[in-house]
């Protein structure tokens, strides 16, 4: 099955539920070579479901020792696809390495991609 690292609102019980019908089983992990900030979000949709409008965003550094802590979960296809649906155009879908010598699919800045 794919993993997804994330950092971010998808950790959320009530965004895992309107993204995937379901609760997400995940474990800690850290993402490396990105830093991270916050991003305002203007899609209402989104905004609703999360209960934010700022949301954290990373951005590659490509810097090791730089590390972004979250939690990576297990997921399917057509699961990737519905959080596909959920990030806004500001964030890209790219696999990135975990501190574990694991890749997982993240979402990150769409204007530093690396």
């Amino acid at each position: 099955m794919p993993l997804l690292f994330s950092y971010g609102t998808l950790q959320q019980e009530n965004v895992q539920r309107a993204t995937f019908g379901r609760l997400l089983a995940g474990r800690s992990a850290e993402l490396l070579g990105y830093s991270v900030s916050m991003i305002a979000i203007d899609d209402p949709e989104v905004v609703r479901t999360s209960g934010k409008t700022h949301h954290p965003i990373v951005r590659f550094t490509g810097v090791r020792d730089d590390r972004v802590p979250g939690t990576v979960f297990e997921v399917t296809q057509l699961e990737l696809e519905h959080s596909d649906k959920y990030e806004v155009a500001a964030y890209k879908r790219v696999l990135a390495p975990l501190s574990s010598g694991e890749e997982a699919w993240v979402y990150i800045d769409a204007r530093h991609t690396p």
